[in-house]
Formats: structure tokens, sequence, C-alpha cells
């Protein structure tokens, strides 16, 4: 008892004298070695002496008996023995001199490393645990030294470590630790029970108080770091583990000091044994997680880092080494965020991370769990506290309102090292172990071969092979394409999580992309320069939108941007195991809902435009016509040539009549996908984009993309643009009216209508319905607007009228060939061969067919003056004079034409005069080409030329006789409005005198004094016919005569 309470009472503060000190001592070590003591020893402890060999076999005499019980103290079971050991245990631990063997082991190295008296000449010469304290130092720094100085010998190094793992289990033992940090015990650790290690871990939990005393801190990270050397120092870890150690073969027990007792050795060998299903005892997983935790706090306690980073450490991180600061300082250099990491440092990491696994347990990573608590807290409270699903739902709130910028860092430094090994997601691991056995050639948790690979590699191998198609080949099983499909929607959100792009991309990112540092900006830039990167960097990019394309899900930040769209219009497809495609072109279908936010509308596009640089990236398209694009399309990559390839094969096909089209029938409806989503942005169709950039700066400038409204300005502006821009749009015009279907603007505004006048219609005849139905009453106004919008287009050139070009196809070149001779193929013949067809129509000279579109287009531009391109052309002057109030009426019904009629004899320019009088001309022909006359004698023609077919200026003639006759009396307003008109033509006659024959004829029927005229006519052919007869007989006679000679 007086000897215990004397080790408790050394302490610098405690005056001993030496003399007393010196006796003490003495004292002490005889007692080890009394015969006495030796022989008590062997009575006390008879049955373990015989259970215990090695100590059985000890020499008598040497005082070795009680040492060797003293080591083997943990297996001593006897009561009595056991008290006994113990008390000598505090006795010889109290100097290093008394424990057996060690005085001759580390002699020289006490020497070497200056560990003798720290208290020369004051103090007790025998310096108690100072000495084993300043080996234990030398020993931990050896390690941390690349080429150290002094090296404590094999020894030695046992010695040491023996007497560690010796004072394992009673902090009292270790008498540096106990002096340095008597008080900080009493503060943190006041109830702890002493014995079985327990007020080591107490203390160790509190190492990074701020009330924590330095030098006790100090003599804690010294044991800890002979702890990461030997496990053995820890008595709970060793006890707790034994038998799992035993069982899955983590240790040998005759090198006690290889690598084996390396404490990184057995986390990773019994982390394997869990991460392969074994089962481990849960006071064994228990332990391992507080010294996984303790090498995640302390960067300190692992070699490794201090040898490989002590550079990057001092540059970047110093001053940080509390509660895992600077090992997150380390990896977020390694995020290339603070300046470059050395390839030795960054490998040390990734094995720390390995060894320390924190993608098993959240609360491993205390930077990590302190940052992110009030995130756990609110955002993934279901998930039970350490499942290794915490961290992926933190990754499913990254970028979130629910994320905290703090635990955004952490996390995502912590990913990076993740996202570089595919074992340290535990679910990944779990799930698709055997699918990556099986296909990626991997090898067991803990197995180095794996670290030769590629960082990312066998994620690669994964996810390549999740998106495979059952003909492609071998696929993962079902939950471990689920598990790779959520990985890869998660580390979507940045390219750092993505190992080989920020390895092949380093560059290309630093080039085009140093100003996109926003999240999820750096891979849209990388796309939006696609054919600007290395190679390298480009097949990954292709590759990775390859398989967004299929699976969109993976652009997570989209899909969170766009989730009130995808719960009201496409949940059904977005809830598919397998999204193939659907949900990108259900996104592009409702991109102008009203739901639509502008965040979405521009992910959609984006993704839309980058569709455009390779046929691959969009996957429904690729699947549906890979093998007609090989055969008709070859060495085409671009998806706008592509489609412009496919399209042109299936249009001649079908003009040709083929009997069996060359493009499959899947490829063809897939096309039609792609072709109607083209024609909404201009963007999309990169030709006519690049034709007009500056139009659309110089005229279109405040108007937004999307909804075809650029491509609607062009048009509207048509006159202005440039030559280039002009003919793209007006190709794009002819496409559009040979298959309306792909004119975005009228299909949108005329949507209800289409649904309600032409449900039955196709795509190629939906303008020609719409036009039919245009002056229903139940057409919507704006759709109306649309159809004359279309109309007036079509009147500008007949190519871009398809029905009239077919109908006319031997009327044009018969009667407009000197137009034609002059045309461009791809500028506006500005109505002119439409007005030629006019010209024969009211000479009745077109065959049926054309003569019946031509009459249609009569009618119309009849009712409305910009439908007729040659008379806004020319008599544009006159309209803004004569007949402004008429042009600005809102709906066109024939005033503007009525009001130039009337002012005829105050037009002055000859061209405008000329379509004034063409008008009339083409009136004559038919009523119906004159509104204004059609409704004032609607009744007249009912009651008096209901029996006559119109047409060839029938119904006129009727109503020109009714007129005459006496008895028939007309309407007031149909018989004011006819005398006008032949006022008109009588005027026309005398201003253009008839071309022709049938012209003149014309001009005789219609005339007021037809009759007279009739009659003179009768008379002079009559009399012509009786000269003819008389000088027929004279002729003949004279013949006679002279053949009688």
């Amino acid at each position: 008892h007086v000897l215990e309470c004397y080790a408790i009472l050394v302490q610098p503060e405690n005056e001993i004298s030496s003399d007393c000190n010196h006796l003490l001592w003495n004292y002490k070590l005889n007692l080890t070695t009394d015969p006495k003591f030796e022989s008590v020893a062997r009575e006390v402890c008879k049955s373990t002496i015989s259970e215990i060999k090695e100590c059985a076999d000890e020499t008598v005499g040497k005082g070795y008996l009680v040492s060797c019980l003293v080591d083997h103290r943990g297996n001593i079971t006897e009561y009595q023995c056991h008290q006994y050991i113990t008390k000598m245990t505090a006795i010889i631990f109290s100097d290093y001199r008394l424990i057996c063997g060690f005085m001759d082991d580390c002699k020289n190295d006490i020497n070497t490393l200056k560990c003798g008296s720290i208290r020369l000449g004051e103090k007790d010469a025998h310096s108690q645990g100072e000495v084993v304290s300043c080996l234990e130092k030398g020993l931990v720094k050896e390690a941390e030294e690349r080429d150290p100085k002094i090296q404590v010998s094999e020894l030695c190094k046992k010695a040491i470590l023996r007497v560690a793992e010796l004072s394992s289990d009673d902090f009292h033992l270790d008498r540096h630790l106990y002096f340095a940090c008597r008080d900080d015990r009493e503060r943190f650790c006041e109830n702890t029970q002493a014995g079985e290690g327990r007020v080591y871990k107490c203390l160790f939990n509190h190492k990074f108080e701020e009330s924590m005393s330095e030098k006790c801190r100090e003599a804690l990270t010294t044991r800890q770091k002979l702890i990461a050397q030997d496990y053995k120092v820890s008595y709970s870890l060793a006890k707790s583990c034994k038998s799992d150690l035993k069982k899955y073969r983590c240790n040998v027990e005759n090198l006690p000091r290889s690598r084996e007792a390396r404490l990184s050795y057995l986390l990773m060998c019994l982390e394997s044994a869990v991460h392969r299903g074994r089962q481990v005892s849960s006071e064994c997983q228990g332990e391992m997680l507080d010294y996984r935790r303790m090498l995640m706090e302390d960067f300190s306690l692992s070699p490794e880092i201090i040898l490989s980073c002590r550079g990057e450490i001092e540059h970047h991180c110093s001053g940080l080494h509390r509660k895992g600061r600077t090992l997150h300082c380390l990896m977020k250099v390694v995020r290339g965020e603070k300046g470059n990491l050395g390839m030795n440092c960054q490998q040390a990491l990734q094995t720390l991370i390995q060894e320390t696994d924190p993608g098993a347990d959240y609360r491993i990573d205390r930077a990590l769990n302190e940052a992110c608590e009030s995130v756990i807290q609110t955002a993934c409270k279901h998930i039970r506290s350490g499942d290794p699903m915490i961290l992926s739902c933190l990754m499913e709130h990254l970028y979130t309102e629910k994320m905290v910028e703090d635990c955004e860092h952490r996390l995502l430094e912590l990913q990076y090292f993740i996202s570089r090994d595919w074992k340290l997601d535990p679910v990944l691991y779990r799930k698709c172990q055997g699918d990556a056995s099986r296909l990626c050639h991997t090898h067991g948790w803990n197995e180095t071969s794996d670290l030769m690979m590629t960082p990312g590699a066998v994620f690669s191998c994964l996810y390549r092979h999740a998106y495979r198609t059952e003909e492609q080949g071998r696929r993962l099983s079902r939950e471990c394409r689920a598990e790779v499909q959520r990985i890869l929607h998660q580390r979507a959100l940045d390219v750092k999580l993505d190992p080989a792009l920020q390895d092949k991309c380093l560059i290309d990112l630093g080039k085009w992309c140093s100003e996109k540092t926003e999240t999820g900006q750096e891979l849209e830039c990388l796309q939006d320069h696609l054919d600007d990167l290395a190679v390298e960097c480009r097949d990954i990019v292709g590759n990775l939108t390859e398989l967004e394309s299929e699976d969109i899900q993976i652009e997570a930040l989209l899909m969170r941007a766009c989730e009130p769209i995808i719960q009201n219009f496409c949940h059904d497809v977005a809830d598919n195991q397998i999204d193939s495609g659907d949900l990108m072109e259900c996104l592009i279908q409702n991109k102008h809902q009203k739901d639509m936010n502008e965040k979405c509308a521009i992910g959609v596009t984006h993704f839309q435009l980058v569709q455009m640089k390779d046929f691959r990236f969009s996957y429904k398209f690729k699947m549906a016509c890979k093998e007609d694009v090989l055969k008709l399309c070859p060495n085409i990559k671009k998806k706008v040539d592509v489609v412009i390839c496919l399209s042109t094969t299936v249009r001649n096909d079908t003009l040709q009549e083929a009997k069996e089209h060359r493009v499959s029938l899947k490829c063809r409806k897939q096309l039609r996908v792609e072709e109607l989503e083209m024609t909404e942005d201009i963007r999309l169709e990169p030709d006519l984009y690049e034709a007009c950039k500056s139009d659309i700066k110089n005229y279109c400038s405040t108007v937004q993309y999307g909804n075809a409204q650029i491509i609607e300005c062009l048009k509207e502006n048509k006159k202005q643009l440039s030559t280039r821009c002009h003919q793209k749009v007006f190709k794009l015009q002819e496409t559009e009216m040979m298959d309306p279907e792909l004119d975005y603007t009228l299909m949108r505004v005329c949507k209800q209508m289409i649904k309600r006048f032409c449900p039955e219609a196709d795509s190629k005849t939906m303008l020609q319905c719409l036009k039919q139905n245009k002056n229903s009453e139940l057409m919507d106004p704006k759709c109306k607007q649309m159809i004359t919008k279309r109309q007036i287009t079509q009147n500008t050139d007949y190519r871009l009228n398809p029905v009239l070009r077919k109908a006319c196809k031997a009327d044009i070149p018969k009667f407009c060939h000197g137009i034609l001779t002059k045309a461009k193929d791809d500028s506006e013949l500005e109505g002119q061969v439409i007005s030629c067809l006019k010209l024969r129509y009211a000479d009745q000279r077109l065959s049926p067919d054309c003569e019946d579109q031509i009459r249609i287009i009569i009618q119309e531009s009849a009712l409305d003056y910009r439908l007729d391109p040659q008379l806004q052309l020319h008599c544009s002057e006159e309209i803004s004079s004569l007949c402004a109030e008429e042009a600005a009426a809102q709906e066109q019904t024939g005033q503007v034409e009525e009001c130039l009629k009337v002012n005829l004899l105050k037009i002055k320019t000859e061209m405008c005069k000329k379509e004034v009088l063409n008008m009339l001309k083409e009136s004559k022909a038919d009523i119906f080409v004159d509104p204004v006359l059609h409704t004032a004698c609607a009744l007249d023609i009912k009651h008096h030329c209901a029996a006559i077919t119109p047409g060839r200026g029938r119904q006129m003639s009727c109503l020109m006789e009714a007129l005459e006759d006496k008895r028939v009396r007309l309407q007031p307003e149909c018989k004011k409005r006819l005398n006008d008109r032949i006022e008109m033509w009588s005027y026309a006659a005398k201003v253009a005198p008839a071309d022709g024959f049938s012209d003149l004829a014309m001009q005789v029927m219609t005339s007021p004094s037809k009759n007279y005229i009739l009659s003179v006519i009768s008379g002079s052919i009559c009399i012509l016919f009786l000269i003819g007869l008389m000088c027929g007989r004279i002729t003949k006679r004279v013949t006679r005569e002279l053949k009688d000679r």
C-alpha cells in the first residue's frame, strides 16, 4: 500500500528527497528479483503457472517469473493470483528498469535517443515513465520520416510496443500518460472506472476539447500512434476483435509485429469480411468504428499522410489539425479548389479513406458529421443513424434549399474519393460485387491489385453494362443496375465526381469553362464545346451525353427544375424502371406548358441543342434508325444531317411512289418526332441559325428563342433579310408548305381548330383543310389570322403552294415560261406566276384543275388584298393614300379592292392601274371573284340564275341579261353595283384594249350595248358572207372559160 501511494505521489510538485527515491527504487527492484516474492507467486498462482508453459519454464531466482505472469495477466483466472499480480504490476511499471528484459533490449537506444534521466541532479535519476515515453516518441517519429536519422532497434521496438500493450488495460500503468492526464481524467472521465482500457477510450473521445491540457493531448496522440502501429496497444480493440481476427485470419500469431499488427491492416481485413456479408461481432464493429473515427479525426495518426503530405499540409492546411479539418482541407486541395496535390499525398489520402471507410457510416467523418447535422435532422431523419444511405440522402439534397454550404463542401470532398474507388460505397459494393467480378474482373475488398486500376474504372465498367441491351450481351442484375443508376444520378451534379472526365478533360475545362463555376455548368460547357475538345475528353463527354439521352434522370439538377412538369404531364414515364428516352421526349413536348419554369425550359433546350451535335445523343432516334443510318447515311455524324438525309430519302420514295420505302417504318415514325422537335427552336437547325445570325440580331433581337418565335420573326421580315438567310428561310417555307405539320407556329396556334375541323386530315393536307374552314363562324380568330399569313406566303410563289403546283404543272411552263426562265431556285417570284395564271383564267384558257385552284386564289385575294403580292407591290402608295381606312380594318372583306376600283381614275402609277384593271377583268370571268358584287347580288343570283353553273362568266352574263330585261326587278344594291361595274368595264375597255379575240368577246358580252354591238357584228358578217358568195361565182365562171380555150 505504501508503494502504491508513493506511485501516485511521484510528481514534480510532490517533493520526495533523492535518497528516499533511490532507496524505494532499489527496494522495488529487489522485490521483483526476491526469491520470497517469487515463491509467493509460485504458491498463489500454482494452477496458473502450470497453464502458462512460458512462465513455468522461467529460471528460478532471476525475477523473471513475476514479469512473465505480469505479461500474461490477462489470462489469469485465479482471484488471489490476479490480485497479487495486479499489485506487482503497479510496482514493476513505475520504472522501465523493473520490466523484465526491457533494460537489456533498449539500453543502447536509450543512450542514442538521449532518453536517460530527464531531471538530472535535482530529481530521481530513475525517471519513472519518462524514459518509456521518450522511447515511444522516438519510435513514432521514425515512422513519420522518410529517411530517419536515428532508428530504434527491432528488439527495442518490440519491447516498447510490448510495454504499451501490457499497460493497455489500466491507464495507471502508462506512467507518463497517467501523470500528464491526471487532472483531465478528473475533468472528463471522473465516473469512468479504471481497467479494460476504459479511461484511455474516454480521454481519446475528449482529446480535442478546448479544456483538454496540451500535455495530455500530446500523450494521448502518442498512444494513439502506437495503436496505429500495433492494434494490441488498444486493450478493448484486441479483446473485442480477438475471435474475429482469428476467424478471418487477420493476424499471424508468430509475427506479432509484422504488418498484420498494424491497425490499418486489421481494419481493412475486418471491413472486408463485413462487406462480403460475413458476421463480425457487434463489440468488434463498435471498436472498429471508434478507431476509424479516430483516424479520420487526427491526420497525424497516419504516418503515410505525414510522410506524403507534409509539404501540402504546411502550405495549404497548417493549423487545422483538430476534428478532421486537415484531412478535409487536403481533400479540398485534391478537388482542385486550392492548388495541386502530389500523387503520393493523393494516394495516401485514398488509402486512409479506404481504411476508415466513412462511406459505411458518415459518423466516422467528424467534420462531415458536424457540418451536416442540421441537414440530416431535416432531410434524412427517416433514415436510421449510421446507415450508409445517409450519405446517399445527403447527395440527393445537394444544391437544394435544405443543404447548407458547409455540409455541401464536406460532402463533395468525401465523395471525390468515394467516386474513385467503387468499394467505398458499401451499398454499391454489396449489390454489385458479383457483377463487378464477372464483368469487370475485380478482386476482394482489400486486395491491392484493384488499386492498380484507373480511378473510377470499375464504376465506368458497371455503368457501361447497366445501359446495354439484351442483344448487346451481358447485363447487370436488376438491383445492381438500380444502384448504378442512383449513383450516376447523384454524381452527375459535379464533374469532379467522375474521375475519368476530370482526368481527361482537365485542360479543356480550364480552356473553355474556367468561368463556368456554378452547379452543373461545367458539363454543360463541355457539351457546348464538344467539337473543340481534345479527342479523349470528347469521347468521355460524348459517352456520358449518350447515357443521358437514354436516362435523362442522370441530369439531377434538370430533374429538380422540371419536377412540376414531370408530376403533371410525365409522371407515367418518370416512374418507369427503364427510361429509354421517353422522359426527355415528354419534357420536350410539354416545354411550353404554363407550368413550365425557366430553369427547366433552358435545361431541356440545352439538351436538345447538345443532341444536334451527334446522332447517338438521341437515344430513341438512335435505336429506331441505327440500321437505316448505316445503310443510307453512312459516315454522317451530326444529327441534323442524319435527319435531312433520312427525310430526303423518305420524301423521294413518297414522290416516286416507290413500292417499298427504303427507310423502315419504326425509323420513319421516330424521324417524324425528331423533325417536329427541330422546328420549335431555330438553334435546332444549325444551318439556318448560322445563316441568319446577323439578321436575328438586326430584326429579332427582342424576340425570345423557342416556340418558333425567331423563325416567325424572320418570316415577317423576309424582304429585309440578307441573301443567304432569305434563301434558307425560303427553303424552310417550301418544306413547311409541303408538310404543314412541320410548321410549328401554325400547329401550335391552330391546335384546337385542327381537332375541330381537320381530325381526319393527314399532315400534308392540314393547311388545305384549315383554309377551307377559315371563314367558319367557329374558327378561332388567332388561327384565322395565322392561316391568312400562310396564304399570303403561298401566294408570293407558286412553289410554296404544293396543291397549285401539282394542278398547274402543265399550265405554268405553257403560259408563264418567260417568268420561269428568270426565276431563282431559292427566292420568291413575288406572285408573278400566279398573276400570269390569273390572266389566263380570265381568258378561260387554263386546264380544269388549274382553273379551280386559281379561282380559289382569286376569290381569297378578292376578299383580302394582302393575298395578292403583285397588287401590294405596285399599289402600296395608292392603298396608303386612297384606301388607308379600308386597309386598317380588322376584318378584310374586299374593301381595299373595291376602294381601288372606285378610285381607278385617281390612280397615277401605270403598274398599279394595270393591276386594278386585271382585277376588273378577272371579275368579269366569275362573280365569285368580286365579293362586294357577289354579296350585293346573292339573292338575285338565287332567284334568277340558280340553274346556271358557276364559272366562265356564266352567272355574270345571267345577271347582265336580267339587268337589261325590263320584266326582271333586281335588288337596288345589286342593280347599283352592276351599273358601277359596267362603267368600270367600259373605262377598262378604253384604257386597256382587248389582248385577243377571247378578250374582245368577253368585253362585248359584258358591254351595256351588247345587243346593238352583236346586231352590228351579225350584219357585218352577213354582208361579208354575201360578198364572198358573189366573188366565188365570178371566179368559178372565169376558170371554166379559161379551160374551154
